[in-house]
Order: structure tokens, then C-alpha cells, then sequence
């Protein structure tokens, strides 16, 4: 069954307290609208800072209640499409994202998207790259803003999150509450500038449940392979734990010694830095799917 929600259902925090929109058996497909991450606040390249309630940034659509879902199961989502609204904003500003001990003033950049490319300027066409920046669950304990991630997935902004992608998260209270927003229509691995091209979107998704298996932090799946997807203090911690939680969830499936699949790793797997500007750092680890073929891991089915 195939359901809608409207981006006037939205949260600023991913929490347990959160009484559901709504509620969907598993295998239902739903389709979210979305706000941009400043709640599409900006919309002249004239927006002064003081013009935008900073207290309205980030909102996911959400939350849904997924039947059957429970504490120490798996949330599966499959990105089935996203579709871009027709122009982006991107933002800079004092103490926001790497540069922001150098920026003065706050400037925003409003970016028209057409023909597969958002118009930078007369110069520059940047090729889109459509994907979800804040996608998760209700976290175990306290409320998580949707601007920080975490074990439950939130502010990720993992360019992989993208329309073919599957992910995996565990799932810490009944229903799993889970929630989307913060759509980009491009950013580079690290968003260093704190926003990738920042856009509304309506994402269709299917959400499922895995019974029998248990996570600790989120997974993607897509066609390239697997990937884990930490977010810590560092990016030095997030980068070693995604070797580590791959390792432990792969390494069952194999007939190898944990010796001799470390040295597989480290001859196939890449670390990559998903984003460094967040509260948290997130970082991923990613194994090509021939090597998946090669032992026949299918890691999350039943």
C-alpha cells in the first residue's frame, strides 16, 4: 500500500516521545514531502541572518509508526525516488561549517535547478547528485536534534543516501518512528561549508522490517557494495568503528579467520569521509559487492 505525507507533519528532534502521523504496516511505500533545511526560510539572495528563525532548521517529515517494529530489530528503507523542488539555497556564514573563522558575514545563494544541473553561475552547471541528509529513527535515550547523528541515523549527510540505496537501521522503540528531510540536490563528501545545494523534495520510500538480526549503527546497501555509517566525536573514532562494526558483521558470514579478513579489508574496503561539519563526525566504510559475491552475504535477510 502506498501512502502520503505532508511536510506540515514535521519534528526538529528524532525522540521516543514523539507521538506518531503515521502508521504503515511493513512493505508500505510512502511518500514524504519535504522542507529544505531552513524550512524554506531563504528565498532571495538578499535573506539577512537576522531575517531566519534558527530555531527552524533541519525539520524531518515524520514521525512514522512502522507496525511489528520493535527494540533489537532492523528498520529497512529502500530509497525508491526523490524529486527535486525547482531551485536550491546554499548558505555561508561566521563559525558555520570549516571556513567559518574566516567568513565575516552570512550570504546565502539561491541556485535555480534545471536540465539535471543547478546553475551556480554563468560558468558553473554542477551535475546533481539528489540525496538525503537527515534520515533515522528514534534514538535509545534522549532526544537527538535533527541536526546531529548518530547510532539512529539523523544528520548523516552521506552523499550514498540517494534514490536505488537500501539502509539498515536498528531500531530502539516500538515502531521505530522514523523520519526524513534535509534533501540536497548536490554536496561533496565533507560538506565543508556546512549546506550542500539545500532543497524541498518529495522522497518515495519503502520501509520494511528485519526480525532475527541486530545492529549498532546504520547500514547502506547499493548496488557498488556495502556500507557502515558512524557518526562519534572525531572523525579519527567514527572512521575506526565503521572498520569495526563492518569487520563483526561480515566476518560470521565467511570462513575466514578474523586475521586473514582484516587483511581482506584492508586490501578491498575504503574508508570515506561522509561529513565533518556536524555535531558529531560521520564517517563510512564501504565493501565492494564482489567481494559480498564472493562468500554469497546477503547480510540482512531473514
Amino acid at each position: 500500500m502506498t501512502y502520503t505525507l505532508s511536510k506540515e507533519h514535521f519534528i526538529y528532534a528524532f525522540s521516543k516521545d514523539h507521538s506518531p502521523v503515521l502508521k504503515v504496516t511493513p512493505k508500505s511505500t510512502v511518500v514524504i514531502d519535504t522542507y529544505d533545511c531552513f524550512q524554506d526560510q531563504i528565498q532571495s539572495n538578499t535573506t539577512a541572518v537576522t531575517s531566519i528563525d534558527w530555531d527552524q532548521i533541519n525539520p524531518a517529515t515524520g514521525p512514522i509508526y512502522v507496525e511489528g517494529a520493535k527494540a533489537g530489530d532492523i528498520l529497512k528503507v529502500t530509497i525508491d525516488a526523490i524529486e527535486l523542488g525547482k531551485q536550491g539555497v546554499m548558505a555561508v556564514g561566521p563559525k558555520l561549517g570549516v571556513m567559518g573563522h574566516r567568513i565575516e558575514q552570512f550570504e546565502a545563494k539561491i541556485m535555480p535547478i534545471e536540465n539535471d544541473a543547478a546553475i551556480f553561475n554563468e560558468k558553473i552547471r554542477i551535475p546533481l547528485n539528489p540525496m538525503i541528509g537527515v534520515i533515522g529513527v528514534a534514538p535509545e535515550g534522549d532526544p537527538v536534534s535533527c541536526g546531529t547523528p548518530g547510532a539512529h541515523g539523523g544528520n548523516m549527510d552521506t552523499k550514498l543516501i540517494t534514490t536505488g540505496a537500501t539502509l539498515y537501521f536498528p531500531v530502539f522503540h516500538e515502531g521505530a518512528l522514523f523520519g526524513l528531510g534535509d534533501l540536497h540536490a548536490a554536496m561533496g563528501d565533507g560538506e565543508i561549508g556546512v549546506s550542500g545545494i539545500e532543497v524541498p523534495a518529495k522522497v518515495t520510500v519503502t520501509l520494511d522490517v528485519v526480525k532475527g538480526k541486530s545492529i549498532r549503527y546504520p547500514f547502506l546497501e547499493n548496488e557498488e557494495g556495502l556500507a557502515s555509517l558512524v557518526s562519534a566525536h572525531t572523525l579519527d573514532d567514527a572512521a575506526k568503528l565503521a572498520v569495526e562494526e563492518m569487520i563483526d558483521l561480515l566476518l560470521p558470514h565467511t570462513d575466514l579467520s578474523l586475521n586473514h579478513f582484516t587483511m581482506l579489508m584492508s586490501a578491498v574496503g575504503q574508508s570515506q569521509i561522509s561529513q565533518i561539519v556536524d555535531p558529531l563526525l560521520t564517517a563510512r566504510f564501504v565493501v565492494p559487492q564482489w567481494v559480498l559475491d564472493a562468500y554469497q552475504i546477503k547480510a540482512f535477510q531473514e
